[in-house]
């Protein structure tokens, strides 16, 4: 996609309001999800993993009620962020999230802490933002690719990628301000012809 047309979007988004911004909004989904190297049952089953993985939280009220916890699933791969005050309920919620069908790998990078407080999880989202915008507007690199998750301060990035991608998204994410440490959940694939 080139930089006018997502600078386009971009504004488009900013100035319309109602079902014009939606309708551009769903359109540029739609784009980076047909530029996304999963496939799309796999797209599909990751949203299914998420949804399962809520779900068994919410179930357990030692998760549910003593800990922070986000599930994000890529290919298959389920990285589970936030805190919980033990490293017994840590290793718990890794266990319970295991347990689920087409889990082929899990990333638990719980901190053993409170939970973040609600002004720290919007600078999150504010960080998220930067490094997606970041990678966005940063030549010849393939942003759709990449999936950015902030906890904390601490950005996550997954995908299917080359190592030359991956090398350049670390890069692009450490010179973000706010981040205090870049974690790597990619995939390696070959170098695409």
């Amino acid at each position: 996609m080139s930089h006018y047309l997502k600078l386009v979007l971009l504004v488009g988004c900013v100035f319309l309001s109602g079902c014009e911004s939606l309708l551009i909004a769903g359109a540029a989904t739609g784009a980076v999800a047909s530029q996304d190297r999963r496939t799309v049952p796999t797209q599909l089953e990751d949203q299914n993993i998420e949804l399962k993985s809520l779900s068994t939280i919410f179930k357990n009220d030692d998760l549910w009620g003593d800990a922070n916890i986000d599930v994000v699933s890529f290919n298959n791969t389920v990285l589970l962020i936030g805190q919980t005050p033990t490293a017994e309920l840590k290793e718990k919620a890794g266990v319970e999230i295991k347990k689920i069908a087409k889990v082929k790998k899990l990333l638990n990078q719980l901190r053993i802490a409170a939970p973040i407080s609600f002004f720290a999880s919007r600078n999150d989202e504010f960080i998220t933002a930067k490094v997606k915008s970041s990678m966005l507007f940063t030549e010849d690199f393939p942003s759709s690719k990449i999936k950015v998750i902030t906890e904390n301060s601490e950005v996550f990035l997954m995908g299917l990628v080359t190592q030359s991608e991956a090398s350049q998204a670390v890069e692009i994410a450490r010179n973000v301000g706010g981040v205090t440490k870049v974690i790597k959940a990619f995939e390696y694939i070959e170098n695409e012809q």
